[in-house]
């Protein structure tokens, strides 16, 4: 792939029913099993704390640093004045892997794979001025990689096939996030300092159920606009 060649409108794939189901069940097997999901899970934890990090870069913060665990944790740490930042920042964590794979759908399926690809990675390589842990530098480096392989040596419908995947898996991945934080809420309430949703309550004093259902809202919302992208394709 050129430069010259990043705006250009491509044919949009062409996925059938029976493929787009096997591409369900490729990302699932990406974003269910523990097996897989302790690697990929690891990317969907630094999407989860890019959009953090973004939220309050639109809102006015400064972003200090991001943090990856090798137990799917991490931080992004932003100051500013409180308020509508703070709040904004803290919303966009669980919902982002679903923004971001809806947003991959819609660019496969509307012909925009190139530079879909190449903002991801652009994002990728700046996120590196920000990581503040070396195990977060490798999976930040890991997945630049991965799409600096596509960007160089991937046809155009190995590229796609290639973020319709990471798009689906991205999707489950957040469902499977969104699960988890409900459990925390109801069932290991010993890990609430982990949940957004209870930092944004301690934080706003609006009760932490507002905050789930505020998040399940925009994780089905992307759902709905990467469904609505394969039909209308």
């Amino acid at each position: 792939m050129t430069f010259s060649s990043l705006f250009e409108r491509s044919a949009p794939l062409d996925v059938s029913a029976p493929v787009l189901i096997g591409v369900v069940a490729i990302a699932a097997l990406l974003s269910v099993p523990r097996l897989t999901w302790q690697w990929f899970g690891l990317f969907a934890t630094l999407v989860h704390e890019l959009g953090h990090a973004i939220a309050a870069i639109l809102s006015g913060r400064v972003v200090h640093g991001i943090r990856i665990r090798r137990n799917h944790s991490g931080d992004a740490m932003s100051s500013g004045r409180p308020g509508f930042g703070a709040v904004l920042s803290g919303v966009f964590g669980y919902p982002a892997p679903a923004i971001v794979g809806a947003a991959l759908l819609w660019s496969v399926f509307n012909g925009y794979t190139a530079i879909a690809l190449f903002v991801g990675g652009v994002i990728l390589i700046l996120t590196l001025l920000v990581i503040r842990n070396l195990f977060g530098v490798l999976v930040v480096l890991a997945s630049a990689g991965v799409a600096a392989l596509l960007w160089f040596y991937a046809s155009a419908e190995v590229r796609g096939y290639a973020l319709l995947v990471l798009g689906v898996a991205l999707l489950v991945g957040a469902v499977r996030g969104l699960v988890t934080v409900i459990g925390v809420h109801t069932s290991r309430r010993a890990q609430l300092q982990t949940s957004d949703a209870y930092l944004l309550y301690k934080s706003t004093g609006v009760p932490s159920p507002v905050w789930l259902l505020l998040f399940a809202l925009l994780i089905g919302a992307s759902l709905a606009v990467a469904v609505g992208s394969y039909l209308a394709r």
